[in-house]
């Protein structure tokens, strides 16, 4: 299980949340949402070690996220990545080996064999000497995913996966969440359609500057909660077509 507890987040002393604590388990998809501004994104960076909290603790099993990074993978915003950088698909699927390799190690027969085989999974094969910035959305997304796979993680965390991506984009990359699933891994996934939101996530998270709620989806995400997290107007919009 992944235990955040009493995490407190400011930029430049202006609050994001304060005192925020929830957890993530393994073999559950867990879907995060909430307005724009609302902190999702904060909030895994923080768990992950990216930004400094003022206070509270992330930990896996009760370690320390700083003593487990190789546990994870993380796949940011295709907004926040610089997709200029000089590198291909097949040796951005790559750098999913180096944590287990060590230091001053290569890639070796066996971890190519594994990229060769991760590309596969996600129908990349053909696109594995394209410059990254050269791909669509889902392609990119796509490959990331083959990353992840390489680097066998026991936390996936993918921030808007489904953001500008093709709808055949998206069914590869949730069939390959759900197997993880299976496979016991914890797989979080900061999201924005909330019309998918039960077809797509095991457990939710609902956050506005704090969390609102969290849990079973089917328990947690209802009217009461999105009126709280987005406005009335919206939860009696999507409550309306569910019932």
């Amino acid at each position: 299980m992944l235990t955040v507890k009493k995490l407190s987040v400011a930029y430049c002393d202006t609050p994001v949340f304060n005192n925020l604590s929830v957890h993530f388990n393994a073999g559950k998809i867990t879907g995060i949402i909430g307005p724009n501004g609302a902190g999702k994104s904060t909030l895994i960076k923080a768990i992950l070690g990216l930004i400094h909290p003022k206070s509270g603790s992330s930990a896996l099993d009760g370690h320390s996220m700083a003593t487990v990074k190789k546990k994870v993978a993380y796949v940011e915003q295709r907004k926040d990545l610089d997709l200029s950088f000089p590198i291909n698909v097949y040796d951005l699927v790559l750098t999913g080996s180096y944590g287990k390799l060590g230091l001053f190690k290569t890639p070796g027969k066996s971890e190519r064999v594994a990229c060769d085989a991760a590309l596969e999974q996600v129908k990349m094969t053909d696109f594995a000497n394209r410059q990254i910035g050269n791909l669509s959305g889902g392609q990119l997304q796509r490959v990331f995913v083959a990353r992840a796979i390489l680097q066998q993680a026991e936390i996936v965390v993918l921030d808007e996966p489904f953001v500008g991506i093709d709808v055949e984009s998206e069914r590869a990359i949730m069939a390959i969440l759900k197997q993880w699933r299976d496979e016991q891994k914890t797989i979080i996934v900061i999201h924005h359609d909330l019309n998918k939101v039960y077809d797509y996530f095991d457990e939710l998270v609902i956050m506005n500057h704090g969390i609102i709620d969290f849990g079973p989806t089917q328990e947690v995400y209802n009217s009461k909660n999105i009126s709280k997290a987005f406005s009335d107007d919206l939860s009696s919009v999507l409550f309306q077509e569910v019932n």
